[in-house]
């Protein structure tokens, strides 16, 4: 059974001074691809750099570069020329992290809508898909995207917390939608339960967003408290129970999404550690 983590954050300080030992646990726990998101230009470019470093083959390690809503006030006309060249790079494969946070409103609105539409532009030209971000903004995300989405070969709004007006809004636009740990909290969680049975095969990834999200229902938890892409199968597990599918299916439709969506590699099964 293979997993992909399309969104890991291999680049924040609790996992970058540890990246092969969490690689290596990843992969024995059967996630065999891993995309690193890109959240500012140089953790963009530092996520490329691990890929290069961490992964010989090619294969296991791939990456995301843009710049997040909440830094979008530090978005220049060098960021769109840094980001295209990034974004030329054999292993980045999607434009992003990218999108609307009105949740905490680090960055002006405006500001974020202008960097948003600067983003999708990128992926317009270069014709790659996009890696969204939204946190209390999904009316005004769909508002945007519906001038480009035409143009656009797939997006995917990564790390879905929302209601059912929200995913409805974007399954009607064709988007994909990555479930994260999210839905394994008690807390904030549960309307995840039966929404989750509501996107089609197909459009439906699974992500750690690691170091952050650890499942709550994970037995037993890191000491560290810190979520890391091995953990993915308690994700798997808890999208499978509320879809009433098997996790083997799950798995295989999810990945088989994923490999689709960023363009990946097959992983032959005697390849993984």
């Amino acid at each position: 059974m293979q997993l992909i983590d399309i969104g890991v954050n291999l680049t924040h300080p609790s996992l970058a001074t540890q990246c092969e030992a969490v690689l290596q646990r990843a992969y024995a726990a059967g996630v065999c691809q891993l995309v690193l998101t890109g959240t500012s230009v140089t953790e963009s470019e530092q996520a490329l750099a691990l890929c290069r470093q961490l992964d010989d083959t090619g294969q296991r390690l791939f990456s995301t570069a843009g710049v997040h809503p909440h830094d979008a006030s530090s978005w220049s006309a060098d960021s769109a020329r840094q980001l295209k060249a990034l974004l030329g790079e054999a292993q980045v494969r999607a434009v992003g992290e990218c999108g609307l946070d009105f949740n905490r409103d680090f960055s002006p609105r405006p500001q974020q809508e202008k960097v948003l539409e600067e983003h999708l532009a990128l992926a317009v030209e270069l014709q790659l898909p996009v890696f969204l971000h939204e946190r209390d903004a999904d009316q005004r995300l769909v508002e945007i995207l519906r001038d480009y989405r035409d143009r656009l070969p797939a997006a995917v709004v990564h790390c879905f917390t929302g209601e059912k007006r929200a995913l409805f809004n974007y399954l009607d636009l064709d988007l994909h939608i990555g479930i994260t740990g999210w839905i394994c909290d008690e807390r904030r969680g549960t309307h995840l339960h039966p929404l989750v049975r509501e996107i089609p095969v197909g459009r439906l990834m699974l992500e750690s967003d690691a170091p952050f999200l650890l499942p709550r229902s994970l037995r037993p938890k890191p000491k560290s408290g810190r979520n890391e892409p091995a953990f993915l199968g308690e994700v798997l597990r808890e999208v499978a129970l509320h879809r009433g599918e098997t996790q083997a299916a799950l798995a295989s439709h999810t990945t088989e999404c994923a490999r689709r969506f960023f363009n990946l590699p097959a992983v032959a099964p005697h390849a993984e550690a």
